[in-house]
C-alpha cells in the first residue's frame, strides 16, 4: 500500500502532467488515501479537469474537492449573456430532447430544470453548458422519467458490465429499488469505478444512481503500469 506521502507526490505530478491546468494555484492534502484538493483555478473545466486527474492516479480511494472557480475579469458574463448562450447550446445539441430543459443563472451559477426520458440525456444538457465562458457551476436539477421495470434496469445493466473490457464486472454488484440504481462491490481504480457508473448510466429508465464502489487500495509498491 503506498503512504499518504508517496501518494501526494504522484497526486502533484499528475496535476502537473495535465494540459490545461494551473497546479501552483491548486493546494493537495492526503491522508488514509483521501485526496482533498483546495485553491482555486480560472474555470469550470479546469476544476474538472483537477479532479479527473487525481483520479487517474492509482491508489485515490476518494477525492475531497474544495477548488473554488474564479472568473478572472476579462472572462466575466452577465447572467443574462450565460443564459442566452446556454439556452443556444441545448438547442443545438441534438442529444438534448428540444424544448425539455430550461435555464435558471444565478452570479454565474447555472441550474438546469425539466424532464427527459434517458439518463444520458440529462447528461448531454449538462454536458452542453459546462464549458460557456463566466460559468462558475451548474446544478443539473433536470429529472429522467422512468419507461421499463426495475428487473430489466438490473439485467441491462449488468449485460453492459459484462461487456466493458475495462471493468471487472464479477466484482461490481448492482440493485434497482424504483427508479434508483444502487453499484457496489470493488473495483482497481477510481477510473474503473467511474466507468462502471457511465455503463450504468446509459441503461433504460435509470433515474438516480448511488456509486457505493469502493476502489482498493495499493497492494503492491514496486512500479505499475497505468492504463488512462
Amino acid at each position: 500500500m503506498k503512504s499518504d506521502a508517496k501518494l501526494k507526490r504522484e497526486v502533484l505530478a499528475e496535476l502537473d502532467w495535465e494540459p490545461g491546468i494551473n497546479s501552483a494555484e491548486i493546494g493537495v492534502i492526503v491522508e488514509n488515501g483521501v485526496v482533498t484538493l483546495s485553491g482555486h483555478v480560472d474555470s469550470l473545466p479546469e476544476k474538472w479537469a483537477a479532479e479527473r486527474a487525481v483520479k487517474r492516479v492509482s491508489g485515490v480511494e476518494a477525492v475531497a474537492e474544495e477548488i473554488e472557480v474564479r472568473i478572472p475579469a476579462d472572462r466575466t458574463r452577465t447572467d443574462t449573456d450565460i443564459a442566452r448562450a446556454a439556452k443556444n447550446a441545448l438547442e443545438w445539441d441534438v442529444s438534448v430532447p428540444h424544448d425539455r430543459v430550461s435555464v435558471i443563472v444565478q452570479d454565474g451559477w447555472v441550474t438546469l430544470e425539466g424532464e427527459v426520458d434517458r439518463w444520458h440525456q440529462r447528461q448531454a444538457a449538462y454536458e452542453a453548458v459546462c464549458n460557456l465562458m463566466g460559468v462558475r457551476g451548474i446544478s443539473n436539477e433536470v429529472t429522467v422519467k422512468p419507461k421499463t421495470t426495475p428487473a430489466r434496469v438490473k439485467a441491462k445493466i449488468k449485460k453492459a458490465l459484462e461487456r466493458n473490457a475495462r471493468i471487472d464486472s464479477d466484482e461490481i454488484t448492482v440493485e434497482v429499488r424504483g427508479d434508483k440504481v444502487f453499484l457496489g462491490g470493488s473495483v482497481r481504480s477510481w477510473a474503473e469505478r467511474e466507468e462502471a457508473e457511465l455503463a450504468a448510466c446509459a441503461a433504460p429508465g435509470v433515474c438516480q444512481i448511488e456509486n457505493n464502489i469502493k476502489v482498493k487500495a495499493d497492494q503492491d509498491s514496486t512500479p505499475s503500469v497505468y492504463w488512462t
